[in-house]
């Protein structure tokens, strides 16, 4: 089984997650389905197909949820150093052709957030700035078509 990489506020996130979704929404939804068997015909019942659509996805989540978890490795960004690009690293790209910079934070899969400036380590920019340092350019392939960045930064906290 292969590890996945995330920070501590990540895993804390995912465990917080898991724990919302059996102690409150599994109870919920059980009780959903129940009251929705009390009205009848469940074949025309359209509270109780809902209900059990909900326990689907609820159970789903749970297993997905409970796998990340247990093959998470938290990193601890803050006890990380060095001048390459690695996961945790805010990185500060400018644009080869507008100049305009963009900072980034490399983090796992579960906690990407583009607007926040937390990039996926598995995206394709990601993937293009590992092992590379300040000063070093990057080209990457993105549904617009190639971009160039030049490394300004690189930092771990």
């Amino acid at each position: 089984m292969d590890k996945i990489p995330m920070t501590r506020e990540g895993y804390e996130r995912l465990e917080a997650e898991l724990k919302n979704l059996k102690t409150v929404e599994r109870p919920a939804v059980i009780r959903a389905i129940a009251e929705a068997r009390d009205h009848g015909d469940l074949s025309e019942n359209a509270e109780y197909h809902a209900a059990r659509e909900r326990q689907s996805f609820i159970e789903g989540r749970i297993g997905e949820l409970e796998d990340k978890v247990s093959r998470g490795e938290i990193i601890d960004v803050a006890s990380l150093t060095g001048k390459h690009i690695k996961f945790g690293a805010k990185v500060t790209l400018a644009d080869v052709d507008t100049n305009e910079e963009a900072t980034y934070q490399i983090v796992g899969a579960d906690e990407a957030d583009v607007e926040k400036g937390r990039i996926s380590i598995t995206s394709p920019l990601s993937r293009a700035l590992i092992n590379k340092q300040a000063g070093d350019t990057v080209e990457v392939t993105t549904p617009r078509g190639s971009k160039a960045y030049e490394i300004m930064k690189v930092r771990f906290k």
